[in-house]
């Protein structure tokens, strides 16, 4: 912090471009901060990854967040019934394991209170209620400005060194245009599963699923669970896998085979064993991708869905298998096929997008089209001009621990090498207090 304070009283005091754009800066917002080390914008699993890193490395940060609390998808926008789908060994956070106390899947409960403790045990306080609206490297003075909007409009600039964009993958819905959707609304009702909590409110409905992924599957378990009539829109191919395998997860088997055997092999036993073990999911209307799921995975980042009890409700005929959507009436679905069903609700499984388009001025890094990092995994991490994101390797928690200790190591040699050039200097060319 006092070689920061140092080097900021030398700009002022030797380059008159930055004391312009300084003043500029004042007059544009209420408050300026200037910050020592990175802003992080987002404080869910990937930001508060990345802030203890860097703590535990001497580097201080600023976390913005646009809600009231940590991991605020996690605690705000998931469903009651929700599980890690991954053992807790691959989803544990940098520095701080789960407690052994834990089941192998922690429930959302456990999970958020794992991720409280992180941030109490890293000291970490991140500044709530700051949506940023806009970020952009200034390069008349070599730095980041980071412009964020309070509760009461008002505005604030940060202004770093180094900026962590930590937003993730799942910063905002994806909600489909489907034709009807008003007219349908008139008599039923549409959701995003972001606003689903349980199956409890959709007792005796019909509720049409729209979407086949991990969440989309899920659903329709909950809502068998509260003898609700659930039905599930399958619009393309879908690997299903059995969480477990020979007594393992599915995905620790899948990284232990990886070891030693080539992907395309070890797509090949696990779709042998999920054959043996789930049977044909063909004859059940989930036609399987060309490609095998890791391959795939690693291809597109589309994940395989591990089944927690859905296909078995599919085979009894609990849930069941529809279509693409064509448009919506009052209380009416009409499918691709020409089927026409009445339902009294539909849940868009329809998954996040990032949106860091809408506020990050800079397009080398980032691609305007999706939101993610235009170099493929695992070099997406760093950008140019102090410029890093961490969490959108579509890889879940295991890929943002891995961004996070590359970004505090990177940080932390340039965080070295400017104290060590700044202490070099004669005390006499430095600003007296």
């Amino acid at each position: 912090m006092e070689n920061y304070s140092r080097e900021m009283e030398g700009k002022r005091a030797h380059d008159p471009l930055f004391n312009i754009e300084l003043k500029k800066m004042n007059k544009s917002s209420q408050r300026c901060v200037c910050v020592p080390g990175p802003v992080i914008v987002g404080a869910g699993p990937s930001g508060l990854a990345a802030a203890a890193c860097l703590k535990e490395r001497g580097v201080p940060s600023i976390i913005l967040e646009r809600s009231n609390c940590i991991a605020s998808l996690w605690q705000l926008k998931t469903y009651d019934r929700l599980r890690l789908h991954l053992p807790k060994q691959f989803c544990e956070l940098p520095l701080m394991p789960f407690p052994s106390s834990f089941p192998t899947y922690p429930s959302k409960q456990e999970f958020i209170g794992y991720l409280e403790d992180y941030a109490k045990k890293f000291d970490l306080m991140p500044t709530f209620s700051q949506t940023v609206s806009h970020a952009a490297y200034d390069e008349t003075i070599g730095l980041w400005r980071v412009r964020s909007v309070g509760l009461k409009e008002e505005t604030t600039e940060y202004v770093c060194r180094w900026l962590i964009v930590a937003t993730g993958e799942n910063a905002e819905a994806v909600l489909p245009e489907i034709e009807g959707m008003k007219e349908f609304e008139i008599g039923g009702m549409i959701k995003h599963t972001s606003s689903y909590k349980s199956g409890d409110e959709f007792a005796g409905k019909r509720v049409l699923v729209v979407g086949c992924g991990n969440s989309g599957m899920e659903v329709c378990l909950d809502l068998c669970n509260f003898n609700a009539r659930p039905s599930v829109v399958v619009r393309d191919t879908v690997h299903v896998l059995p969480r477990e395998m020979l007594g393992r997860s599915t995905f620790g088997l899948s990284m232990w085979l990886l070891k030693w055997l080539p992907m395309r092999l070890v797509d090949r036993l696990l779709l042998l064993m999920s054959r043996l073990m789930l049977g044909d999911t063909a004859r059940l209307g989930l036609d399987r991708p060309k490609l095998g799921p890791l391959e795939l995975k690693n291809l597109s980042g589309k994940t395989p869905v591990l089944d927690v009890g859905t296909l078995a409700k599919i085979k009894s005929g609990d849930i069941k298998i529809c279509p693409s959507i064509r448009r919506l009436k009052r209380h009416t679905v009409e499918f691709v096929d020409g089927r026409m069903e009445n339902f009294d609700a539909i849940i868009l499984a329809t998954g996040y997008k990032s949106n860091v388009p809408s506020w990050l001025k800079e397009r080398e890094m980032f691609s305007e089209k999706d939101g993610l990092p235009r170099r493929p995994f695992p070099n997406g991490w760093k950008g140019e001009s102090g410029l890093y994101a961490v969490g959108f390797t579509k890889r879940g928690l295991l890929g943002a621990s891995m961004d996070a200790k590359r970004i505090a190591e990177d940080i932390e040699r340039c965080w070295k090498a400017d104290a060590k050039h700044l202490t070099a200097f004669p005390r006499s060319l430095l600003p007296q207090s």
